[in-house]
């Protein structure tokens, strides 16, 4: 969202700090939604039950939420509707009353959350959650977000939602590793679990490669070197490769390799967002 807020303010010249914010909380409640649904949905199904406790990591076997004891199944449930509920009537202001072209990106992105883990759709069970996320956190969010700010959709937005999209789907790919077992007992046919764990690395690794070749493609977009900042954080990836090529059925030293994703993608969007401002500046 950062990345698409600097952009408007880039290309258009324009930030509005009003509409960032409710469009920011719109998000987040679906976030909160989604990942509710899913605890529901991989309790049901025994996932969660399955994971060991060797093999619960911070970036992985789900929030624990109600196998922990913390929430009830129907506590879960009553939370995933009102934030759904919340986050719908969020949108319904936005396209109401400052730009009405976002609400068809809003009602794909409020659908993809439900059906990610809802039956009988359960696109995270059926080798969609990958595609889906990329897609929804990547090219959705940052066309949505750019849109409230300008109301418009300019062409050159296109290719920086690219990496954006990549990356966080290999923070999916790479936390699914830690669950490989569970979500095989559970029948969560993610690609981790239909390739086996060996061969998944190798679409980590192209994943990766992809996000950073998608740099030349902005780069020769806006001509301008700032561009290229993002590859600050390629020896984070080197490491995290190198970690998850050796160490991909080890849960407990493939941990390095689940931190240092999920900081590629940290500091490849703050390098997006402040690669932005300064190709506006000079």
């Amino acid at each position: 969202m950062l990345v698409a807020a600097a952009l408007a303010y880039n290309l258009k010249g324009s930030f509005d700090f009003y509409w960032f914010c409710w469009t920011l909380l719109g998000i987040y409640l679906i976030e909160i939604g989604k990942n509710a649904i899913n605890e529901v949905v991989d309790y049901n199904s025994g996932v969660d039950l399955f994971v060991t406790k060797e093999e619960r990591t911070a970036f992985s076997g789900g929030k624990k939420t109600i196998v922990d004891g913390k929430l009830t199944v129907f506590e879960a449930k009553v939370i995933a509707v009102l934030t759904m509920a919340a986050a719908a009537l969020i949108g319904i202001y936005i396209s109401a009353y400052r730009e009405p072209k976002v609400f068809l990106i809003g009602v794909i992105g409020f659908i993809l959350a439900i059906i990610y883990s809802l039956p009988p759709f359960k696109l995270a069970y059926r080798g969609l959650g990958e595609l889906t996320v990329g897609l929804t956190f990547g090219p959705l969010i940052v066309l949505g977000t750019y849109l409230v700010q300008t109301h418009t959709i300019s062409p050159e937005i296109i290719p920086v939602s690219l990496p954006i999209g990549l990356l966080i789907t290999n923070v999916l790919w790479i936390n699914q590793y830690p669950d490989y077992n569970a979500d095989k007992k559970g029948a969560k046919q993610n690609w981790v679990v239909r390739l086996g764990r060996e061969k998944a690395i190798l679409i980590y690794v192209l994943l990766f490669g992809l996000s950073y070749l998608s740099l030349f493609l902005i780069f020769i977009v806006f001509k301008n070197p700032f561009w290229l900042l993002p590859f600050v954080s390629l020896p984070l990836v080197l490491e995290a490769i190198k970690t998850a090529r050796k160490y991909y059925d080890n849960v407990s030293k493939l941990v390095l390799a689940n931190l240092r994703t999920v900081q590629v993608y940290q500091l490849f969007g703050l390098s997006l967002f402040i690669a932005a401002l300064l190709d506006k500046i000079f």
